[in-house]
């Protein structure tokens, strides 16, 4: 703007330090609450997979083979690793805000010292700016009464001839007094004009570093986030391999074993002549063994998740 007293320009720049500020601003309440829900997610998760232990009756048996080994002593405790991770997780946003919060009220009282002294140079501008026109304006008006007097009548010449020396005077010192404030002003646009360019340069390498912290602390931020899931996917594939392990077969092998009442099938009941003593007993065959027989070897369990899920009894959906 051409107008000397004008700083549209410069409160333009402020305003938009103000916005980059409540962008930050908007960024560290972000990983605040994202922090808030990672840590309640991970409490909840941990207490989820204590709470509610699959498999415990046939644990409890002392089936410790495994799938009913797998859900207790790999799948819950990988969930409880994964609780950990989130609570960690939610550790560590939390330290980036605190840092975000630093780096934005670091910034804060620089920029503070700098508009403070432009404030003091852009009122200290304005005033004189104002007295310097009050004066041009004082300035002006002699010369129409100057004039004034020159047309009035000749008879009171002497009256006259004191009045426009006086006038003249006047209009001298009204003069000096005018270069004097226009010097004055010209000083101060001077001071203004260079103290501007510093705070503009100021503010551009404030900027220049506000956007560099913040896209890094975005870029750290994602970062933090795939490493969390690449974690959690290490967990889970603990979880993989374990189940690579499981053999149906060798698991109801087990338990038959272990709780098998013996190799032969129960005797048939047979009748007894309590009634008619004369009549020969029906002679009882001696029982015979039945061997129980066994069945063939269980199919082999494809990778496929419907399908392992349907041998263990469960529905995929």
């Amino acid at each position: 703007s051409t107008d000397l007293t004008s700083t549209v320009g410069y409160d333009s720049i402020i305003q938009h330090l103000n916005d980059g500020r409540k962008n930050c601003k908007e960024f560290e309440d972000f990983l605040k609450e994202r922090a808030i829900i990672e840590e309640k997610y991970g409490k909840e998760l941990i207490n989820l997979s204590k709470k509610k232990p699959c498999g415990q009756t046939e644990l409890n048996n002392s089936l410790f083979r495994n799938m009913y080994a797998f859900l207790k002593f790999c799948f819950f405790a990988e969930m409880d690793n994964v609780g950990q991770g989130h609570i960690q997780l939610a550790q560590t946003l939390r330290k980036e805000a605190k840092k975000m919060e630093d780096f934005r009220e670091k910034q804060k009282q620089h920029r503070k010292k700098i508009e403070l002294i432009m404030e003091a140079i852009h009122k200290n501008r304005n005033l004189q700016y104002k007295k310097t026109m009050e004066v041009k304006q004082i300035s002006c008006c002699f010369l129409p009464y100057g004039a004034l007097l020159y047309l009035s009548s000749l008879s009171h010449f002497w009256q006259l001839f004191l009045k426009l020396a006086q006038t003249k005077s006047a209009l001298e010192d009204s003069d000096r007094s005018y270069q004097q404030s226009i010097s004055t002003l010209e000083k101060i646009r001077e001071e203004w004009q260079t103290e501007h360019i510093k705070a503009c340069e100021f503010f551009e390498t404030q900027e220049c570093e506000r956007i560099n912290y913040f896209r890094n602390a975005l870029w750290l931020h994602v970062n933090q986030l795939s490493q969390d899931c690449v974690q959690n996917d290490e967990k889970y594939e603990e979880i993989r391999k374990s189940l690579e392990m499981c053999s149906i077969e060798k698991d109801i092998d087990f338990f038959v074993n272990l709780r098998k009442t013996g190799s032969l099938a129960p005797a048939p009941v047979v009748y007894e002549n309590y009634y008619n003593t004369q009549r020969s007993a029906t002679p009882v065959r001696s029982p015979v063994p039945v061997p129980i027989a066994r069945r063939g070897p269980l199919p082999t369990p494809t990778s496929a998740p419907g399908e392992l899920l349907a041998l263990w009894g469960f529905s995929p959906h």
